[in-house]
């Protein structure tokens, strides 16, 4: 059984903050010498050298924030491969799931005004939402969102964004996806998360990008910040998204346009304004004397509300808050985290470990290989043990490049040398869809087969591959580089297709559309 393909196709990072917990030191809580974050700052030049070389990316950038300070702030490599301008610390990212973390902090504020509850229902700013269990929408909560227990399948709504719908559709759609039991697992949801921030926002009466602004990114002084994508592409100092090339290396890619879930992806920033944010999480919602977010409404974010991965030999157990993953790292303390990744070039991991009063934040732009996290970790166990505990970027390359695989039965298969022939292009064309994904097309255009979907039409090129399957090459987000999804038409007895089930969405349930 194949890894699910939405799980990779954006770093659900919770197992990867598992991972700074395993194995090898005391479990036991030992005090951190104070000499000790200096000592590991000193070394950050080296460890982002090897790092960079190691993976091959073109550029990242790191912050620590130690005691209130901004202590290291230092980018490498460049902005774009096969031009010199390099990264400083002002080049601006695309942060991908880390804003998942920041507005959490958002939804903080709003909590200490009490605007908001993390146990405030949905419905009650969104009073038209619903999921496919109707008995259960009176109960589900912001924070059922923020941590991830809805009862959604993976990555809900992120097909339909691929598609084109906006924000506001894919939230209307999600009803039609099968779910679980409110509160009966964790599972990873870009639109569940931004549907939380879209209630807290309208109870605020502000959209969520002013909201963010207003009750963050203005107070501590981000300007290099936006939830908003026209923001980033505007920037002169950004760092441009790659991809891997033909050779092996990284190339520019097309960029991510993220603004239907900004929420959960689509905030952009440089490492000097994240130091600024990851001293307010790290001081209890104070900044410079400020109380920006009363502690009593930021510490829930931070704590333990779901497990998402059991205790093991070596291993404690790892958790998820409200838009942060919980854990106990091997020297006994706790530490917050998250990561982010577009398979469209942008891997980013930010680690806190308030034992130590110290954060560190990388981000690179080139699509997940594990470098952001290898040197979050490595600087974690410098403050912690003094020394680098393993090869962290060895342990956890392999997890992204399982994340990066092709997706679809055909994918690097040979075109068959004797397929048997499709029929004749009528028998396919026409309307189709359902309720989930809406209306679908096949159209003749020319002597290829095309299918049509999302609101505004999709042209993906089918190929035909056996009798009645053929195959398109996605691309974008939803599918790593070299996938091939499937399409296999369902011929009825008049010899004409009844419906076709596209491999791609087959995930969902609801991969079959019928003919209209």
């Amino acid at each position: 059984m194949h890894t699910p393909r939405f799980c990779r196709a954006l770093l659900c990072a919770a197992t990867l903050a598992a991972l700074a917990s395993c194995g090898g030191g005391s479990s036991s809580h030992a005090e951190i010498p104070p000499e000790r974050v200096p000592a590991a700052v000193a070394q950050l030049d080296d460890l982002a050298a090897q790092i960079m070389e190691r993976s091959g990316i073109p550029g990242l950038a790191v912050a620590v924030v130690h005691q209130g300070k901004t202590v290291y702030a230092k980018g490498f490599g460049v902005r774009k491969v096969g031009e010199s301008t390099p990264i400083d610390p002002e080049t601006v990212f695309q942060l991908a799931s880390v804003s998942k973390s920041i507005g959490a902090t958002v939804v903080a504020t709003q909590v200490g005004k009490e605007r908001v509850s993390w146990d405030t229902p949905i419905v009650r700013d969104l009073p038209w939402f619903s999921l496919n269990d109707p008995k259960t929408i009176a109960q589900l909560t912001v924070g059922d969102f923020y941590s991830h227990q809805s009862g959604l399948p993976e990555h809900a709504g992120d097909d339909l964004e691929e598609l084109g719908y906006t924000r506001q559709e894919v939230m209307e759609r999600l009803r039609f996806l099968p779910s679980a039991p409110l509160r009966s697992r964790y599972a990873y949801t870009n639109f569940g998360i931004t549907t939380a921030a879209q209630a807290v926002a309208t109870a605020a009466g502000v959209d969520w990008e002013d909201l963010s602004r207003e009750t963050i990114y203005a107070p501590l002084g981000m300007a290099a910040t936006s939830s908003r994508y026209a923001d980033f592409i505007a920037r002169g100092n950004r760092a441009y998204p790659h991809i891997r090339a033909s050779d092996g290396g990284f190339e520019p890619g097309p960029i991510r346009q993220p603004d239907a879930q900004t929420p959960a992806g689509g905030v952009s920033s440089n490492v000097l304004d994240l130091a600024r944010w990851m001293n307010l999480v790290l001081h209890e919602g104070k900044y410079e004397g400020r109380q920006l977010i009363p502690a009593d409404a930021l510490l829930p974010a931070i704590s333990p509300q779901v497990m998402t991965s059991p205790a093991s030999e070596g291993r404690a157990a790892g958790y998820y808050g409200y838009g942060f993953n919980v854990s106990t790292s091997q020297a006994g303390h706790v530490q917050q985290s998250h990561s982010g990744a577009f398979l469209m070039g942008a891997g980013t991991s930010f680690y806190l470990l308030p034992a130590a009063d110290t954060g560190i934040v990388v981000l690179t732009n080139a699509l997940p290989v594990g470098a952001a996290e290898a040197l979050c970790l490595s600087y974690l166990d410098l403050v912690q043990l003094g020394h680098v505990s393993r090869d962290w970027y060895a342990l956890v390359e392999p997890s992204f490049t399982d994340m990066t695989k092709p997706f679809g039965r055909l994918a690097g298969q040979a075109f068959p040398d004797s397929p048997a022939p499709a029929l004749p292009a009528h028998a396919y064309a026409g309307a189709y869809g359902n309720d989930y994904y809406g209306d679908a097309r096949v159209e003749q255009r020319g002597d290829e087969l095309v299918l049509l979907l999302g609101p505004v039409p999709k042209v993906l090129s089918l190929q035909h591959w056996d009798g009645n399957v053929f195959v398109f090459e996605p691309d974008g987000e939803i599918a790593p580089a070299g996938s091939r999804s499937a399409v296999d038409f369902a011929i009825g007895p008049g010899g004409v297709a009844d419906s076709l089930a596209i491999e791609l969405y087959e995930e969902t349930g609801l991969g079959t559309l019928s003919r209209r």
